[in-house]
């Protein structure tokens, strides 16, 4: 926990440090400006105010507290309550515009800073309204994406928050806000030391106001993306030595923990014996069901008695995709010989949270089981699970007796079914053994690759889309192996690109088969290698689109021309 704090706070530090955080620098040294109560003082209107000035803390303490929040939450609660995802920032462009108005005409900021009166008769405090402007300013501030940064919002898109993420995020927002302190704290002392200031108090004021106001529209309107690129990132290399000792503590934070269940001494994924990893937890914070009668829910105490499969799996992923015929094909044979499937939808994407995408694909993909949709990761938590696909079976009794993660080994899961089935009822006799090809690839291939800077470091040659908004970017003289490039016109997500103007991407693969998950509505043209491949219609929710088919499996450089408006997120491989 300390070697998390310290490692927290210093990449804090660096972090603020960095190019990233210029658009928002202009506001902090504007927090300092004079309120509409030192615009009196300075000119004779009542006594000048001597005392400390709370303003800057305030604005840099709601800064930190907002960032952090909605880094760790914002996408748990944008979900929840099936908001769009851009909402927070939206919110700190509109804080930051009416703060601005108020200190451009003075009523409007007593009004805004009303509320914030310690009694009520007494004279309004300036100082109010400043944690007010530190929220809005923390939900516009994005800053260089590094290993500490990326592990916090892992962690919250995957809804682990634990102690461990809170400490991690408290201390990181820390050593964010002292540098910055020191930049507000410096304005403000300039602001009211400064005789030449503190005689134009109004005119700094309208200043003030009118560099919210711009900040706030340069945000809003992605025009400060250019700004940050330009800058060289020269913190990075630092940012990564610092982090380097705690590599394996972020590594297991973001996955979570490193056994599925509280298993015992035999339990391991994979075994091709049964064994005991301990009594099934229970499904939990299931948000949904299909499937079954009437949509009703299922639950392991009532199914006691019967062999369960359980199985993670998220519709867009290659890798359940190809599993999901093994796992339908055995619940066909073997569902009245007492065995029962979940598919338990756990969601990567925030498209996968809504129910209507889900309930489309899986007929499309052949599942017919039930399906309970673990929207808030309540069941992939009690399974302490980590991946997609992921299979747990469950004897008659309750208990755990098979794991199995990723793809291949479907004769060996098969053979533990039956058995398990066979100990349930000796006398019944079971059907032959499913006949279904396996399709995992067994060389070697170019790793899932996504495109949205919530997944960074990306895999990237050129320049990296590090932040919301849109901007141009162009090919590098080369693409350098299993990463992707960028030309043309792309807005940035932090799940997916959506293609603007001329929009192009070029990616240098080993794969057989290449797959795109894509959303919105256009076409995307491929090339591989320089010959026309396919051109691929995209409609409807997204999903899993096929790319290239090669029979050898050779590196191959792909070109994927974009229509404007589509969305990709994620390639996989096979």
């Amino acid at each position: 926990m300390f070697l998390l704090i310290v490692v927290g706070l210093l990449a804090g530090i660096v972090t603020s440090l960095s190019p990233c955080v210029l658009p928002v620098l202009p506001v902090v040294l504007a927090a300092g400006v004079p309120r509409r109560q030192d615009d009196q003082a300075a000119e004779g209107q009542e006594r000048p105010v001597s005392r400390r000035s709370w303003r800057p803390y305030a604005v840099v303490a709601g800064l930190v507290i907002s960032f952090s929040a909605s880094t760790l939450f914002g996408s748990l609660v944008l979900g929840s309550l099936d908001l769009p995802q851009d909402l927070l920032r939206d919110v700190g462009v509109v804080v930051l515009v009416i703060i601005g108005l108020g200190l451009l005409w003075p009523r409007l900021g007593d009004l805004l800073e009303r509320p914030f009166a310690r009694v009520p008769g007494r004279a309004v405090n300036p100082d109010g309204n400043g944690i007010v402007l530190g929220l809005g300013l923390g939900l516009l501030f994005v800053p260089c994406a590094g290993p500490v940064l990326a592990t916090i919002a892992v962690v919250g898109a995957s809804h682990r928050v634990n102690g461990e993420a809170l400490v991690l995020t408290a201390a990181f927002g820390v050593g964010v806000g002292v540098p910055l302190l020191v930049l507000a704290l410096a304005g403000d002392k300039l602001a009211r030391r400064t005789g030449v200031l503190r005689r134009h108090a109004r005119s700094l004021r309208t200043v003030g106001g009118v560099v919210m106001i711009v900040v706030a529209a340069l945000i809003g309107l992605n025009l400060t993306d250019g700004l940050q690129r330009a800058v060289p990132g020269y913190t990075n290399a630092l940012q990564n030595a610092l982090t380097r000792p705690a590599t394996d503590q972020l590594r297991t934070l973001a996955g979570g923990g490193s056994q599925p269940t509280d298993a015992g001494p035999g339990c391991s994924a994979g075994a091709t014996s049964l064994v005991d990893c301990g009594q099934a937890p229970e499904l939990t914070g299931i948000t949904g069901w299909l499937n079954t009668p009437g949509d009703q829910p299922l639950s392991l105490a009532a199914l006691r008695g019967k062999v369960v499969l359980i199985d993670f799996w998220t519709y867009s992923c290659i890798n359940c995709q190809r599993t999901l015929p093994h796992v339908q094909t055995w619940y066909s044979t073997y569902q009245n010989s007492g065995f029962v499937v979940i598919g338990v939808h756990t969601p990567e994407f925030a498209f996968e949270h809504v129910a209507s995408n889900i309930a489309e694909q899986a007929p499309v993909l052949g599942v017919h089981y039930p399906i309970a949709i673990d929207n808030d990761y309540g069941t992939w938590n009690a399974y302490h699970n980590e991946y997609w696909p992921a299979e747990y079976l469950i004897d008659a009794a309750g208990v755990i007796r098979h794991v199995s993660f990723g793809e291949g080994g479907y004769a060996d899961t098969e053979a533990l079914i039956r058995q398990l089935l066979a100990q349930r009822d000796p006398a019944q006799v079971l059907p032959p053994p499913t006949e279904v090809p396996d399709t995992t690839p067994t060389r070697a291939l170019t790793e899932e690759t996504y495109l949205g800077y919530h997944y960074a470091p990306l895999h990237v040659s050129g320049t990296a889309p590090d932040s919301d908004g849109s901007a141009t970017y162009r090919f590098p003289t080369t693409v350098d192996p299993d990463t992707f490039a960028l030309d043309g016109t792309w807005k940035a997500g932090p799940e997916a690109l959506t293609a603007g103007s001329g929009a192009r991407l070029q990616l240098n693969a080993q794969a057989r088969d290449v797959y795109l998950v894509l959303g919105g509505q256009g076409s995307v043209s491929i090339t591989a290698d320089g010959m026309p491949a396919r051109t691929v219609t995209v409609s409807g929710p997204p999903t899993l689109y096929p790319v290239l088919s090669q029979p050898d499996g050779r590196r191959v450089t792909i070109n994927l021309a974009v229509s404007p408006g589509v969305q990709a997120y994620d390639f996989t491989f096979g």
